[in-house]
Parts: C-alpha cells; structure tokens; sequence
C-alpha cells in the first residue's frame, strides 16, 4: 500500500469513528500516525526535486505572503501597494512565480509576496501547492485576499495552509516534552486537563517517545497536542483584505458580512479595498502595520541631532539591545547605556540600560565607550 492510500484510510476512518471519552486515546493515535505519514510524504516529495520551490530572499524590516485563489486581484493589489511590476490579467495562473515588492510605510520597508494562486489540494502538492506554501511559511504576516463575491474561499485557504502546518492566529501550544533514560512516560499539568493521561501518553508513542517527561500548561485537544509534540508548526498573524468591493451595491455588503461571520472573521476586522480602484489601501496599509506589530524609533545621532526621516525599524517588545544588534558595528561591544526619551520613557533623556523595552516614536541615544 503507498503512503497516500495509507494517509486516505487513516483520514476515513478518522471521520468514521465517534468522538467520545472511550475512543479518545485510539483517536489520538490516529491522528498521530497520520501526521508522521503526512510528514513522511512530504519529504519525500521535497527529496525528489517537485517544482524546484519558489526560492525568495527576505529583504526589509518584514515579510508579507499575499495568498489567494487565482484572480482574486492579488497581482494588482501589490502593484498598488509597492514598486512591483507583478503581470495582471483577469484570467486564471497569471502569477507564475512569485513576485515580490516593496512597501514603504512609515520609514519601514516591508516586502510584499505576491504567491501564485492557491488551489484546493495544494498542501498535497497539487499545482505546484507545496512549493507555494513554503513561501508562506516564512512570511510574518498573512493577508488573505478575497473576492467580495467569494467569501467562502476564506475557508478553503485556510484549511490549505493548516494542512500546510500553518497555524492562523493562534500562539503556540505550551507544551514541552524532555526525553529522559528510563521510568516510561511522565504527565505534569499546570491545569485541569480534558484529555486523560493515556490519551496523551498513546499521543507520544506513536512519536517514537518511550520515556519522557511532558508539561502541559494550558487546556489542549488532541490536534493541538499533536502540534505541540511535532514542534515544526508555524504561527502567524492574520489579516483580510476583501477586493473587489467597488462592485457591489451597498445593500449587498450585509450580505458579505453575514458570510464573513459564518467563517469566524468579524466584518469589522476585515479591509474592504478595490485594488484596481485603489480604494481602501491606506487602511490596509494601517492593517497590516498594526498586525506586524512594528514601532519606529528614531536615533539621536552625535552632532547630526534626531534622524526622523530614516528611523529604526523594531517589534513591539523589542529593547535597547535588540537596536544595538539591528544597528550592527561595534555598538553591542561599546555600549555604556542609553538615554530615551519618548512613550517608553519616565521622563525625557531617561538613563537606561540594555534591557529596556521601547515603544513606538521613542528617542534613542546610545553612548559608547
């Protein structure tokens, strides 16, 4: 039996079989075997030269995956947006290739990645999907763009990159697992676990662990366990841009909204643009700032004053010391301390050292030795 006979008898008799306290463990082992197959499949697709890949460099200060089905406007979209050059055209498969552009925002540069057109069976490798999806994987942001007439395709995209080991708006499982010489499998929980013991150690087995310790600190189901041993799961952020909105007649964008709902995106979340109108894209823009989660900070530089035109580009929660790494040279080697003034400061010139967090439009200075 090959491997995608043995992945579709494991899926069926997934489905076939209830869910209840008695067949928990067994579906978990289930489900288990079925995530090593899948894994084992793709290595073996990878391994035996596929479509070559769609290789992109990371430029800039982040990276955005534009994903969609075929013409939903994607090419469009990021020729709007950045200085790309992407072929449109109103027909299916323009993009071959990815194509990437740059978006400046706010004195930050974040790259755009239009990814060919998503079909149903991608994660399987159908139409070039594995290749496609790879690119998405190592994206900081997601924005899923749909067609104002085809809501529905929200969900098919996302069932694709969660069959992609992409995991959409979620933060990883805390879950850790510390193999260990003898005495079997050992399950410590900081909660009130719904998943009994001998479901989590069948989980664990059927990953090749026979002695183990594993600390579970939130309430997980069984996929989420499985996510959390497996460990090669990517977790990003999300946003919706729905196009194609300047077709409509305002009394259909109820409509839209209650299909919104019916797939878990609330109306209010998702950005309404028309990408070949060109409307709607300084709040995508916001969106997608917000969502990457990118502050500005801008340098006081010795006898030049405040750069407030070129500013450094950090993350939310990022500290003096993540600027001095940014910054690169001899900074982290001569560093002595900071002075900051802004939101994250007491007060203005505030003496600190390389472990304090900055905020949006802080003023930094770094003195060196």
């Amino acid at each position: 039996m090959g491997l995608e006979e043995e992945i579709r008898e494991l899926e069926e008799e997934i489905a076939e079989t209830p869910y209840n306290k008695s067949t928990e463990a067994h579906i978990g082992r289930l489900k288990s075997k079925l995530a090593e197959k899948k894994e084992e499949l793709e290595k073996r697709q990878s391994s035996s030269g596929g479509s070559g890949g769609y290789a992109v460099e990371k430029h800039g200060d982040a990276t955005v995956a534009l994903v969609g089905f075929p013409s939903v406007g994607k090419s469009t979209l990021l020729n709007a947006l950045t200085n790309a050059d992407s072929e449109t055209g109103a027909y299916e498969f323009t993009t071959l290739d990815v194509n990437p552009g740059m978006l400046q925002y706010r004195g930050a540069n974040i790259q755009m990645l239009d990814v060919p057109g998503l079909i149903e069976g991608a994660a399987s490798g159908k139409g070039d999907g594995q290749a496609v999806l790879s690119v998405v994987r190592t994206a900081d942001l997601v924005v899923f763009v749909l067609s104002v007439f085809e809501i529905d395709q929200y969900e098919r995209l996302s069932t694709e990159l969660y069959e992609n080991k992409v995991r959409i708006d979620q933060e990883p499982p805390r879950i850790s697992v510390r193999r260990k010489a003898k005495d079997g499998i050992s399950v410590n929980a900081s909660v009130d676990l719904d998943l009994d013991e001998e479901t989590i150690k069948s989980v664990l087995r059927e990953h090749g662990y026979v002695n183990a310790d594993v600390t579970v600190g939130e309430h997980v189901d069984i996929d989420r366990l499985i996510d959390g041993v497996m460990d090669n799961r990517e977790y990003l952020p999300s946003a919706v841009a729905v196009n194609k909105a300047d077709l409509i007649e305002p009394d259909y964008k109820e409509t839209v909204d209650e299909q919104l709902r019916e797939y878990g995106v609330d109306p209010e979340d998702a950005v309404f643009i028309s990408a070949e109108e060109e409307k709607g894209l300084d709040a995508l823009r916001e969106r997608i700032w917000d969502e990457l989660g990118l502050i500005r900070i801008y340098m006081d530089k010795p006898g030049r004053g405040v750069d407030y035109e070129e500013p450094l580009i950090l993350r939310e929660g990022q500290t003096v010391d993540d600027a001095c790494e940014k910054l690169g040279g001899d900074f982290e080697e001569r560093f002595r301390f900071a002075r900051v003034s802004g939101p994250s400061a007491k007060h203005d010139e505030q003496q600190v050292g390389r472990d304090h967090e900055l905020a949006d439009e802080d003023v930094l200075r770094i003195l060196t030795e």
